[in-house]
């Protein structure tokens, strides 16, 4: 007997539906044929929590087993949601895994994880805990879930080890992210007295709308000059805007100039105009298509990414999680097919042999999403899944279809003496061709009629403009950035390389290649927890920081926590190394335990000034009974507490942690120093001492 073991139920579901033969269902597997296919649910096993390492006498979060670097990591099976029990639902299935695997009849075992390095694993887990004899060992790797593929990948499994690397990438993408989580989320909690969820991922990406949201609040707008022509010729308005910019100070040099291109005169110099294909987008990787649906229907990443799964479990689409927009060249067959039921409906669509569509080099571990040849009743879809799907389908037919969408393209050029030369450029659609099918967002550009030698008629003069903010990330923008966080790094590069200011552009241009925040199957699920930690809103269409998310980073930066792109997106570059057998598990997760070793240097201090103390630390006495005050969890409070005395000061005050030494001085002397960077409720900054009056500690606006 042959054991699948599959990621979800319904991917074994789907599998058995390929398989084709007559089943049977038993309680937590199912017999088809001289194949048992059984499930796990997503996730069977958890790496074991610091306490199991680093024991400490505490009940509570502590210092004293920070940080935690264990020397060997060790799974469990997953707990139920906030208990420190076993799940009973994930402890039954897996005693059904492991009585399936040390079955006598059972001599084959096959990994039917989903197609990426988590699918790897998680079935790795489950056989590696189960298995209790050596055999033999498959993967089912599955680009779609359709009854053909899965018939046809249970032709060309693999042998298991041949994945090794993948599992690796999974592996040290697993043992990175607790020593972040972990050690790095304890600590800034412990120190700020609030739970801060840090992330290897999380913190960059709060950064990035933190960063982007205080450039706009910060933003003080400057006028500005361009000088401008817009004067009929022929009885067409033409309009001619200089790349020249001058400041608010100086408008006689603009008036200057543009008096100096009047004397010149405008003369075409040229006119070109020919018809020309416009070519479609490419096909969708998950972040393009994502980026789409965003701009398109103010879909979130999450939301979208829960739709195409889902159609990727029912075998409408090709496997979702995929950074490539082409598709491989062993795919032309399979896509002849897809090409054929799509005709059926009356799509006018050929088959294409173009490099611009196949190409293995860039191609990393999926192909581009797509339809498969199943195709859904239109009454089966929701209207969002109807949404998704359609995108996909109209996407597809666009890059196949029979007809060309052909266009009028021109060019004018206009030169004023040897002063400028001005660019006119028009398209005009003559044959609709794919854009029937597929958005087209461009339209019609009519240029004048002009002809080389005619004159142009000009009257330039200074043109007030002024300057305007960064725009909030949207979906698409977000998603873009974290696909390419350093393109201006790179175009600085390219700058110096070009200038001749640096030897090593190319190589420091090179640093940044391929560098990117999160995964196309991570990231959603990131910015979402991001949002259910309090740290960052979408309303609409815009991601916005909020006040937990400035505290926060400013948390992070007070606790000299440095968790920037540029070393997350390295650690991100050392997990590719170890996909590619280019550096070991051992080797990757040994760079995230520096980086978090380098935090606790201070001997898990902070540095003077920002420190909020530890758990229980002394701070001075209560100005009301005169007992000590200590550090607690969320306030410095008084230990008369158990008798009736309620005097506290919050560890965090409108979004600002107040320093211990503050404290200290505030019990000492009834008053700290003025404070800024506190924010009121309505989302504004202040600044203000603490006194102590009346046994209380407030505000005093007075004194600064």
């Amino acid at each position: 007997m042959i054991l699948i073991i599959a990621e979800k139920p319904s991917l074994a579901r789907n599998i058995v539906a390929g398989i084709g033969e007559r089943s049977e269902r038993s309680d937590g597997y199912i017999t088809c044929g001289n194949y048992i296919v059984s499930w796990a649910f997503g996730h069977l096993f958890s790496l074991k929590d610091i306490e199991h390492y680093n024991p400490t006498e505490s009940t509570k979060w502590t210092l004293d087993n920070l940080p935690c670097f264990p020397e060997k990591f060790e799974f469990e099976l997953r707990r139920a949601d906030g208990k420190k029990t076993v799940d009973g639902g994930v402890k039954k299935q897996f005693e059904t895994i492991k009585k399936l695997c040390n079955r006598p009849d059972v001599d084959t075992i096959v990994n039917a994880g989903d197609a990426d390095r988590e699918g790897e694993i998680i079935v790795r887990l489950c056989i590696d805990n189960a298995l209790k004899t050596e055999k033999r060992q498959l993967r089912l790797w599955l680009p779609d879930q359709t009854p053909e593929t899965v018939s046809r990948a249970l032709t060309e499994m693999k042998e298991e080890r041949e994945y090794d690397n993948l599992a690796g990438e999974g592996y040290a993408r697993t043992y990175i992210d607790w020593l972040y989580g972990v050690n790095l989320t304890r600590y800034a909690s412990i120190m700020t007295g609030k739970l801060l969820r840090v992330g290897r991922v999380i913190a960059p990406i709060v950064r990035a709308i933190y960063d982007r949201d205080m450039e706009i609040r910060n933003f003080k707008p400057e006028k500005y000059y361009v000088i401008k022509s817009s004067e009929e010729t022929n009885g067409e308005k033409i309009e001619l805007v200089s790349k020249l910019k001058f400041t608010k100070d100086q408008i006689s040099e603009a008036s200057e100039t543009a008096e100096r291109y009047n004397a010149e005169g405008a003369v075409v110099t040229h006119v070109e105009s020919k018809k020309d294909s416009i070519n479609p987008g490419k096909l969708f990787s998950l972040s393009t298509l994502q980026n789409v649906l965003g701009d398109k229907y103010k879909m979130s990443m999450t939301d979208s990414l829960k739709i195409i799964q889902k159609l990727y479990e029912e075998g409408y689409l090709t496997y979702p999680r995929t950074n490539s927009e082409y598709l491989a060249t062993a795919e032309k067959d399979k896509m002849k097919t897809i090409i054929s039921n799509i005709s059926k409906l009356g799509y006018p669509v050929r088959f294409k042999d173009s490099k611009t569509i196949f190409d293995d080099t860039k191609i990393e571990a999926h192909s581009a999403l797509t339809p498969t040849y199943k195709i859904p009743p239109k009454e089966k879809l929701t209207p969002d899944e109807s949404k998704v799907y359609s995108t996909v389908f109209r996407r597809f037919v666009a890059v196949f279809c029979a007809e060309p969408c052909v266009a009028e393209k021109s060019e004018i050029k206009i030169k004023v003496g040897e002063l400028e030369e001005f660019s006119l450029k028009g398209t005009v659609i003559l044959e609709l061709g794919w854009t029937k099918y597929d958005d087209y967002n461009k339209k019609d550009k009519i240029l004048p009629r002009l002809s080389v030698g005619d004159a142009v008629n000009i009257a330039f003069a200074p043109d007030e403009k002024e300057t305007t903010p960064p725009k909030h990330y949207t979906i698409t923008t977000l998603n873009n950035y974290l696909k390419n966080p350093f393109k201006d790094d790179k175009a600085r590069a390219k700058e110096l390389e070009e200038s001749g200011e640096v030897d090593d552009a190319e190589d420091y241009r090179a640093i940044f290649e391929g560098l990117e925040l999160g995964t196309e199957a991570t990231r959603s699920g990131i910015i979402e927890n991001a949002k259910k930690s309090g740290y960052i809103e979408l309303k609409k269409d815009t991601y916005k920081i909020l006040p937990g998310g400035e505290h926060f980073i400013e948390s992070l930066g007070r606790l000299s926590i440095s968790m920037d792109k540029y070393k997350t997106s390295e650690l991100g570059k050392a997990l590719k190394r170890v996909y590619r057998g280019e550096m070991t598990v051992d080797e990757s997760v040994k760079l995230a335990q520096n980086e978090i070793a380098a935090v606790f240097q201070r001997g898990g201090k902070p540095v003077v000034g920002v420190d909020t103390g530890s758990y229980g630390d002394g701070v001075g006495y209560c100005p009301k009974c005169g007992r000590g005050v200590v550090r607690g969890k969320f306030n410095y409070g008084c230990m008369g507490y158990s008798d009736g005395c309620n005097f506290r000061i919050g560890v965090n005050i409108c979004h600002r942690d107040i320093p211990i030494d503050e404290v200290r001085r505030l019990l000492a002397t009834g008053s700290t120093v003025n404070l800024d960077g506190f924010i009121s409720k309505n989302g504004k900054r202040f600044s203000a001492r603490l006194v102590i009056k009346d046994g209380n500690a407030v505000f005093d606006f007075n004194g600064r």
